[in-house]
């Protein structure tokens, strides 16, 4: 099961992926510096080379994609999403998101919810987006398993996959105190939210040291598929994600990773700069966003793009999201744009894209770089991504191209195509 498995990349689908040449154009690696005519050649849907124009021996019978003109970066990782489990415009029937039936559901796994066929994974492949951290909603004070997956390709999400060992969600504050504050049960306070995490933790503190003597001793034990979860994030298999926005809820979720000493992430950070000294000395990272929002709760009404250059500049790792759909997960580029132009070094701006995810997440071995051993996941602009004039050309996901600026999206016939 996820929990009992350690982090280890699999297979996207069991079809090799393409083999095709990017050359001519400006290639950003982002884990390294800039060729100004660099070709990237990706071979079985794995880079296989990058470097400057004539460096690279590309194969006889090779397809070639000039990108003279263009720049050439990773596909962008959108690390904190509820796309295919939040259907946009399908209402209830399409609202897979929480499951409020309890205050934790650790044992719930966002993969199985997930439409692949909703219209989001066609924006995100229009917006550079190749990669998605699909997560459960913040309903609950532990809302359930994440999923790493490319946002097109398979028969199904499975043949999506990167990771299905990646996190467990979690909400501190306004969300899950209204939910079952609105009950009249416990949680109804941030005091409350706090005292359900701790006791789960505890629990699977006992469940673990029952579940270990038991194996050890080599008698049966009755596995739980809760228990099992939380016991993962405990080893340090699986992340905390911890949605918070408040500076207090922040120092809550510091506060309680220190005391059963899980991996942290943070989600959102509204506040986080009203505390990223601290932040940055733990290197505790920070998923900002979303932030083409309006203030529309508490929690959120210091909300200002001008933040994240500040945390940034702090010391503390920073990624983007668009909460999709919150904002529109094309979007998560033009949210960079507007953050470097209220003070966030570009730079630091395309990281917060691409390797800084993949790095939180345990994904960079295969996502997040344009580097020999990475999935050729390449996105081809028109000019510079952050400028908010700039198009996607073409999108490719293992090699494949999946998305031309002309044709749009290779839909679900024409994918499995040879």
């Amino acid at each position: 099961m996820t929990s009992a498995t350690p982090f280890f990349p699999v297979p996207t689908s069991d079809r090799p992926g393409a083999t095709v040449a990017l050359t001519g154009g400006l290639v950003r690696p982002v884990s390294g510096p800039d060729i100004e005519s660099g070709t990237v050649l990706v071979v079985d849907g794995v880079i296989a080379a990058v470097g400057p124009v004539g460096e690279v021996e590309i194969p006889d019978g090779v397809t070639r994609i000039d990108t003279t003109g263009q720049v050439v970066v990773p596909g962008f990782v959108e690390s904190h999403a509820h796309l295919g489990v939040s259907e946009e415009g399908r209402g209830w029937a399409g609202n897979d998101v929480n499951e409020m039936t309890g205050p934790n559901q650790a044992g719930v796994r966002a993969i199985d919810a997930i439409d692949i066929d909703e219209e989001g994974f066609r924006d995100a492949l229009a917006g550079g987006v190749t990669t998605a951290v699909i997560k459960p909603g913040s309903g609950n004070p532990i809302g359930g398993q994440t999923v790493a997956i490319k946002t097109w390709g398979g028969r199904t999400v499975d043949e999506q996959v990167i990771s299905d060992a990646v996190s467990v969600k979690s909400a501190l504050g306004e969300n899950p105190k209204r939910v079952y504050g609105e009950q009249k049960v416990t949680p109804s306070t941030r005091l409350g939210v706090a005292k359900i995490i701790r006791e789960a933790f505890v629990a699977a503190q006992n469940y673990a040291a029952k579940r270990d003597h038991a194996a050890a001793e080599g008698k049966p034990f009755e596995r739980d598929v809760t228990m099992e979860a939380l016991a993962s994030v405990l080893d340090g298999t699986l992340a905390w994600d911890q949605h918070s926005h408040r500076h207090d809820d922040l120092a809550t979720a510091v506060r309680l990773a220190d005391e059963f000493g899980y991996r942290l992430v943070l989600n959102h950070g509204t506040e986080a700069h009203k505390i990223a000294d601290v932040l940055a000395e733990r290197d505790i990272p920070v998923i900002y966003g979303p932030m083409i929002t309006s203030r529309s709760k508490v929690e959120i009404v210091d909300r200002a793009t001008p933040h994240l250059a500040q945390i940034a500049n702090a010391g503390v790792r920073v990624a983007i999201t668009t909460d999709h759909p919150v904002v529109p997960i094309n979007l998560l580029v033009l949210q960079a744009s507007l953050a470097v132009k209220d003070g966030l070094d570009p730079e630091t701006a395309l990281r917060a894209l691409t390797t800084n995810p993949a790095e939180f997440l345990r994904l960079d071995e295969r996502v997040g770089a344009l580097e020999v051993g990475r999935d050729g996941d390449v996105v081809v602009w028109s000019g510079d991504p952050l400028d908010t004039t700039a198009h996607v050309e073409r999108t490719l996901i293992a090699g494949r191209e999946v998305y031309t600026r002309e044709g749009g999206v290779v839909e679900r016939a024409e994918r499995f195509a040879g």
